[in-house]
């Protein structure tokens, strides 16, 4: 379960870092209210329902690995972004404070379809 987590993280962290390197065009106003994008019963984004967190020492060593590849790949600027997220999210920096740690030790994040998200640590060296 918890490789399955840390692969899905990784994976997240692959697509966020091609994601953030993209620039969103800027937005044409419209004359006319459009349609929403997403139908009422479901939502773009999953909302966070609960919030997991992990020491990357606790992680076997070859998810260990694929994780710091991940991190190196995405960079600096990825991962300012995902710490500034974390800072804007109440929840999560009270789920952080309440285990003892900050923004500033998560290297990668990883949000599943049910809403759990789960946060991986790595104490400053």
């Amino acid at each position: 379960m918890r490789k399955t987590i840390v692969i899905a993280a990784a994976a997240t962290l692959m697509m966020a870092g091609a994601a953030s390197a993209q620039q969103q065009p800027t937005p044409q106003p419209s004359p006319a209210p459009t349609a929403p994008a997403a139908p009422k019963g479901q939502p773009a984004v999953p909302t966070i329902q609960s919030v997991n967190i992990v020491d990357i020492t606790e992680l076997p060593k070859d998810t260990q690995t694929q994780v710091n590849q991940i991190v190196a790949q995405r960079g600096d600027a990825g991962l300012q972004t995902l710490r500034k997220s974390i800072d804007a999210t109440p929840k999560v920096k009270s789920a952080l404070e309440a285990k003892g740690v900050s923004s500033a030790q998560v290297i990668a994040a990883s949000m599943q379809p049910n809403g759990a998200l789960t946060l991986i640590t790595k104490k400053a060296s």
